[in-house]
């Protein structure tokens, strides 16, 4: 069975962020609480499915990615959301996405 890994905020021990470009963040409800569990897309600048991951039991998600344009995209039970960030540079970039039914 195939399974998105559940993600955190934490960077692994070994990450040099001055040469990875990191989007992390958490997915929210429109009260701001967390929603464990939601399934977390990135989509690159033109739309196209680039990786999943779970988003932990209080919301947050990883990707590794380039600098760009890009969409993260939340589905969950709770609803659904996505924001578009565009990261210039390396280093960690923090974006949160809300859903709603």
């Amino acid at each position: 069975m195939c399974a998105a890994p559940t993600q955190g905020q934490v960077i692994p021990a070994g990450v040099d962020v001055e040469k990875e470009t990191v989007i992390t963040g958490k997915v929210l409800a429109n009260d701001g609480q967390p929603v464990g569990g939601a399934f977390v897309r990135l989509l690159d600048g033109t739309g196209e499915f680039t990786a999943e991951v779970v988003a932990s039991g209080t919301g947050d998600f990883r990707f590794f990615a380039a600098p760009g344009t890009w969409t993260v995209r939340a589905l969950s039970s709770s609803g659904n959301g996505s924001v578009v960030i565009n990261p210039e540079g390396n280093g960690i970039h923090h974006v949160d996405v809300t859903v709603a039914a």
